[in-house]
């Protein structure tokens, strides 16, 4: 390597460095509290110093969230049609989780996806329902009964053309018309806003709108002091795998999100909300 070469290359680092301190983002170290061997979120992701993850009964969807079976370590994130996304300090972690070979499993579908696995693996199936964008209640007891939905223009109603049945094929069926016509504008008319500082796992920080984007808490640390760190999940556009995000503010804490005020901005790897967007299923 030449020394002019050299030198434009220690320039060009000095500069994004100064750049990246200017704006108060941190270079990572991506295996900052990551156990490579650990296969879910649990084992592979570990607290920072001085902190221990929340209690969380192993039957509730945060207990699910923390136990989600994450791909190997290193692993890329695929698109809908098998490509694969950059990782550019995005993402940690890759869920090991089928998504389909369709452009549908976006940002606010990721969540409806995990909140109805977390439902139907727990033999809940009588709660798991979505509303569309129109305001159509979408069941999925109704869908497993025969019942289908038949779409005029913005009418939407129910139409019984199929025998009973309650199996995966139904139940995937079933979320693609759910990730067909929900969102994150109707994911935020249908849940219940939360004050920040009772986050725990399984709340969703909700921008409703068109577009608009939502990531799921996946696990919440707290410290002594009662300081709470969590942890970010998201699918995005195109339709991709569901990733454990960076946070780019911190290299100390990431993956690990620090909670501020409710009127902090969060920026994430992918997104930007405010404390008072976070957003809670009703049980």
């Amino acid at each position: 390597m030449s020394k002019p070469f050299l030198f434009k290359y220690h320039i060009a680092a000095t500069v994004l460095l100064l750049f990246m301190y200017g704006c108060n983002i941190q270079p990572l170290k991506i295996d900052t509290h990551i156990a490579p061997a650990g296969n879910n979120i649990m084992e592979r992701i570990t607290v920072p110093d001085g902190y221990a993850r929340i209690v969380a009964d192993s039957n509730s969807f945060g207990g699910f969230l923390r136990y989600l079976k994450l791909k190997p370590n290193g692993a890329p994130v695929h698109y809908f049609n098998g490509s694969i996304k950059d990782n550019h300090h995005v993402y940690v972690a890759v869920v090991d989780m089928p998504i389909g070979n369709k452009d549908l499993q976006q940002c606010a579908d990721a969540v409806m996806h995990l909140r109805a696995e977390y439902l139907y693996t727990h033999d809940m199936q009588e709660k798991i329902h979505f509303t569309f964008t129109n305001g159509f209640r979408a069941d999925y007891s109704k869908w497993a009964a025969g019942y289908r939905i038949a779409i005029d223009g913005n009418k939407t109603k129910w139409v019984k053309t199929a025998q009973p049945e309650d199996s995966r094929a139904v139940f995937d069926k079933y979320m693609e018309i759910v990730y067909s016509y929900c969102g994150s504008l109707s994911l935020s008319r249908e849940m219940n806003k939360i004050n920040y500082d009772q986050l725990q796992p399984g709340d969703v920080l909700v921008r409703g709108g068109t577009p608009g984007h939502a990531e799921i808490v996946v696990d919440v640390a707290v410290n002594k002091a009662g300081k709470k760190v969590y942890l970010l999940a998201e699918s995005a556009m195109p339709a991709q795998e569901i990733q454990i995000l960076t946070d780019p503010m911190s290299a100390a804490l990431s993956p690990w999100y620090e909670q501020g005020s409710a009127a902090d901005q969060i920026i994430t790897a992918e997104g930007t909300f405010t404390g008072d967007q976070l957003m809670r299923f009703e049980d």
